[in-house]
């Protein structure tokens, strides 16, 4: 998953339930099996779903998902499989295999805001397939439903889900925990005039009938299986990569992502062969609250991407970077998050190096250490200082409390720091058998920390890193190896030319655009300028920069937040109009925290009646985020 808005602060419950038995049949566990995840009712150590298969229509009309879960479980010698489930109406359960069902009792648990609730299943000693008929509700959390106007065709509505962190159960009843991986397969139905996409094997063009069936044959956790249908066109950009869009956009989603099949490459001469057949992408409309989603074989995406001149393709490289940390290799727990995006932020910046040259990656990782450093501030001076470490405590929390620049930045700056010490040759070796020896399976922190030791740091003699601080201790160690741009120091310094009153726009720079410099140099440009700046000055440096009307929506979310602080009110339509267009929320959540903690007084009011109006263009996961922002 591309890098969240990091204001969240949300408390939760939690209770554990576990199965009525003290055994645990050897052939449920793997390395992992002391590791509890705080945030499952399921009882996985005990029983756990091996495959699942979904039988289901998506009901546009009455925005529901119905049909059922059928449940292949392991061996086990216990009386009650528990699975998670949240908001959902579960009208009964079978046990046996289809055509020769019988019902049988369950009970539903007390509900918390966050977890759930637990679904019992009594069982016996030999079921193997349970099967769960249920429905979704209004209050499900995992599913967007678009009216036709909030797409691109305007003609045909939209829906997709959204499964990270815990979600998933919202739209399925399943044991919702990273440490079990299964197998899938699903039959959807769907209206005929819509295209169904899931994240397993897909067709390339739309059917007649309306009823699509889809399988992942490897072993994925359950917040990587999602659904998406919509009037989509598939473009094919190579051998076993394309993307799916809606029909006005696949010219230019052919523009903007033509490396991706360069990008393939690279990675696996980077860490190996992709062992997930294709890598396909779906350009979801706006309302997705983040850049990327990383679901095996097909990548979910923000249209925000399409920059028009390729500058936001880090965030393809991100997502690819994921079929081998997070997907091949998943974090046990949420604990454990910083597995999953530490690695994967590192890796994402060895695929643009590969491909653009060090010289684009420094500029990338230059620019993530400065939200890194607003991080650690906010957090140092936050609720939970605790959580700069990078090994999390999230019990009775929600885990997208976990998901900061901390588990993304300050992990890939480990992993770099790491690099630093033994040399990249033998990092990368490191890299790659790690990844083949843990492939399709689940680890946790600890788990790393053993292997780290055992497999890089004792063979090359190296006893002193400080492994324990980077992972267990708040803030960043001083041995963080420090990276630099030459092309993001000059972005500065002309910054502090405008900080000093001058035009820099006259003279040597009378014919200086934004088309000048790539994204992430205007964001260090923006970052540079001065909250002190008169709105005159703002004014000049937007008259011959267009930054509030027409750069990508990454830069307007940057320059929105600075004309808050300057009280540069002539970029206020705009925003409005970006604040009402885009859900993700890494692009709009820094915007209404900087207009709630304004010393303009009218500043929060506004942002209440522009969220008023916006919110309902919002995925769950954006809308609560905000809330949370303007109103907690």
């Amino acid at each position: 998953m591309n890098k969240p808005n990091p204001f969240i602060s949300l408390c939760i419950s939690m209770l554990l339930f576990a199965c009525g038995t003290t055994s645990s049949p050897t052939d449920l566990l793997n390395d992992n099996a002391e590791i509890n995840d705080a945030h499952s009712y399921a009882n996985i150590k005990d029983i756990r779903t091996t495959h699942l298969h979904l039988e289901i229509e998506v009901d546009f009309e009455n925005k529901i998902i119905q049909g059922v879960a059928r449940h292949t479980m392991s061996k086990h010698e216990c009386d009650t499989a528990i699975f998670d489930i949240k908001a959902l109406d579960i009208k009964k359960i079978t046990l046996g295999k289809k055509g020769s069902e019988k019902e049988t009792d369950f009970d539903i648990g007390d509900e918390d805001q966050w977890l759930g609730r637990p679904l019992e299943v009594l069982i016996n000693s030999d079921t193997k397939y349970i099967n769960i008929y249920y429905q979704t509700t209004e209050k499900t959390e995992a599913i967007d439903w678009l009216a036709p106007s909030q797409t691109t065709g305007k003609e045909l509505p939209f829906m997709y889900t959204q499964g990270q962190a815990i979600l998933t159960r919202s739209w399925i009843p399943l044991q919702d925990s990273p440490a079990n991986r299964i197998t899938y397969s699903a039959e959807v139905n769907v209206p005929s005039e819509l295209f169904a996409i899931m994240s397993a094997d897909n067709p390339t063009e739309k059917n007649q009938e309306g009823i699509y069936r889809f399988e992942m044959k490897q072993k994925i956790p359950s917040y990587l299986i999602a659904l998406a249908v919509g009037d989509l066109k598939y473009t094919s950009l190579g051998e076993n990569c394309g993307i799916y869009s809606e029909p006005r956009l696949s010219a230019a989603c052919k523009y903007e992502f033509e490396d991706l099949p360069k990008m393939i490459s690279a990675a696996e001469n980077l860490y190996g062969d992709y062992r997930w057949d294709q890598f396909d992408m779906v350009i979801l409309p706006y309302s997705f609250p983040f850049g990327g989603m990383e679901n095996p074989r097909l990548t979910f995406a923000n249209p925000t991407l399409l920059a028009g001149d390729q500058s936001l393709v880090s965030v393809v490289a991100h997502e690819l970077a994921h079929s081998w940390s997070g997907n091949l290799v998943t974090n046990a727990t949420w604990d454990d998050f910083w597995l999953n995006e530490g690695f994967t932020v590192y890796f994402e910046n060895r695929i643009m190096e590969e491909l653009y040259g060090k010289e684009v990656a420094d500029i990338l990782a230059v620019i993530e250490s400065q939200e890194l450093a607003l991080t650690l501030e906010d957090m140092e001076n936050g609720e939970h200082p605790e959580d700069t470490r990078l090994k999390l405590e999230l019990d009775a929390r929600n885990p997208d409390e976990g998901l900061t620049d901390i588990a993304y930045v300050k992990g890939a700056f480990f992993l770099r720091t790491l690099e630093q010490r033994v040399g990249r040759k033998k990092f990368d070796a490191f890299l790659k058998e790690y990844f083949d020896h843990h492939a399709f399976e689940t680890i946790g922190t600890e788990d790393f920390v053993k292997y780290l030791q055992a497999e890089l740091l004792e063979p090359n003699n190296i006893s002193d890193f400080n492994v324990d601080e980077w992972i267990y201790q708040p803030g960043l160690p001083a041995n963080c190896v420090e990276i630099t741009s030459k092309r993001l120091t000059r972005m500065g310094e002309l910054a502090e030319d405008i900080n000093d009153g001058e035009n820099i726009f006259i003279g040597a720079n009378t014919s200086m655009s934004r088309g000048d410099y790539v994204t992430q140099e205007w964001l260090a440009f923006i970052r540079a300028l001065s909250t002190d700046l008169a709105p005159s000055d703002m004014a000049m440096i937007d008259d011959k920069l267009d930054f509030s009307r027409s750069a990508n929506a990454v830069i307007k979310s940057e320059w929105y937040q600075l004309a808050i602080k300057t009280g540069y009110k002539d970029a206020r339509p705009h925003m409005k109009k970006h604040l009402k267009l885009v859900g993700r929320r890494w692009l709009i959540g820094g915007i209404y925290q900087t207009l709630r903690d304004s010393k303009d007084k009218s500043d929060l009011p506004w942002a209440k009646s522009v969220f008023e109006e916006a919110k309902e263009n919002y995925h769950f996961v954006s809308k609560s985020s905000v809330q949370e922002i303007l109103y907690d």
